[in-house]
């Protein structure tokens, strides 16, 4: 038997040779191998990844929201000092619950993903597998569990806060927010401050909800971008001279 070609190119036209079809994509953005899997076939990719190629050990599934990807936060306006500081914010979390910003409006299954990670001990490999779900509104994917048992925790969590669906999962619950709760908190379009929020009360004896009561607002950093005057010598002595003003 030959040996196996453990180098990155060497990894690429293995994983090619062996999805020869449109539906798996190989990509290698960052020096990182990335499969790019059509959700009816996720589940047959697993099995031939850690079949036939060595990666029995999954690392991590987790979910994945691209609603408003690639947008800004917020807009912003540069000072001479060379300060930038946020005008109004644009993020997902800011919204009010049940509208989109504009231009967000979700995409015909391009908005959730769920990427595995998979670890090969025997040819010191790692690979990512993400597969997009074909309907936004009740976005499912195939579960893993009875390719990698680990998966399962891993699949409720992505449920939980993400709603995405497994099919196939033995359990598919909740495993992080209480019981009750409403929606999925790391959804773009999930308010940050939240839809509830929970307080005793002495009257009732009780734990009661309520609807939030915190205003929303928007944090603006304040970030020092580059500035030659502090990399030379006369800069330096400039900037003494002022801090002794």
């Amino acid at each position: 038997m030959s040996p196996v070609d453990s180098t990155v190119p060497g990894f690429i036209n293995r994983l090619r040779e062996r999805f020869s079809t449109a539906a798996v994509q190989v990509a290698e953005p960052r020096g990182e191998v990335t499969l790019d899997v059509q959700p009816d076939i996720w589940h047959d990719v697993a099995r031939a990844l850690r079949d036939e190629l060595g990666f029995e050990q999954l690392i991590d599934v987790c979910g994945v929201d691209y609603l408003g990807y690639g947008s800004d936060e917020w807009d912003t306006s540069v000072s001479s000092e060379g300060f930038s500081r946020g005008v109004e914010g644009k993020s997902m979390g800011r919204i009010v619950w049940g509208e989109l910003p504009d231009g967000a409006a979700p995409g015909a299954g391009r908005r959730f993903a769920v990427v595995a990670h998979l670890l090969s001990v025997r040819h010191n490999q790692r690979l990512r597998v993400r597969a997009f779900a074909q309907d936004d509104g009740l976005p499912t994917i195939p579960s893993l569990v009875d390719v990698w048992p680990v998966a399962n925790w891993f699949e409720r969590e992505a449920f939980d806060l993400y709603g995405i669906v497994f099919d196939g999962h033995p359990d598919l619950r909740r495993i992080l927010t209480d019981y009750g709760f409403v929606g999925h908190p790391f959804r773009k379009d999930f308010p940050l401050i939240g839809n509830v929020e929970v307080r005793y009360d002495a009257e009732r004896r009780r734990v009661v909800y309520q609807p939030v009561t915190i205003e929303p607002r928007v944090l603006v950093p304040r970030v020092i971008r580059d500035d030659a005057r502090y990399e030379t010598s006369a800069g330096e002595t400039a900037q003494r001279a002022e801090v002794k003003k």
